[in-house]
């Protein structure tokens, strides 16, 4: 990539340390990345800024991915999000791709594959800056 994305990611994971270490990834790589560590403080966030991208697990105590998915896609329906799970089944991606998730990707990812889905997802972002 010869022109260095830039992008404002939100990161959601319970797993604090596999948000740290991803979030420093990105960080390095010239993106914004905020961080939660529940569904309920990702809706917060994604309600207080606008995110080219989010990258969200699907398995959380409390409020889990596929609920977050919704809550976000309802007040935010342009809201590009990639789906993270340790646990990848083909029910699970048929059901977040019809809650319009933008992508499904298995723990761990391949972070060259995960930056060309988030600048999949800035670009598709950009396209409908007006739904933000």
């Amino acid at each position: 990539m010869a022109d260095e994305l830039k992008a404002n990611v939100l990161l959601v994971d319970d797993e604090a340390r596999f948000v740290e270490i991803l979030a420093e990834r990105l960080r390095v790589r010239g993106f914004t990345v905020d961080t939660a560590t529940s569904g309920e403080a990702a809706l917060k966030l994604a309600q207080e800024k606008d995110f080219d991208a989010v990258l969200l697990d699907l398995s959380m105590p409390g409020m889990g991915g596929i609920e977050v998915l919704r809550e976000m896609k309802k007040a935010k329906p342009a809201l590009q999000v990639i789906i993270l799970t340790g646990q990848g089944s083909i029910q699970a991606t048929v059901e977040v791709m019809k809650e319009g998730a933008m992508d499904f990707m298995e723990k761990p990812v391949d972070i060259n594959r995960l930056i060309e889905k988030i600048g999949e997802a800035t670009r598709k972002s950009g396209l409908n800056e007006g739904d933000k």
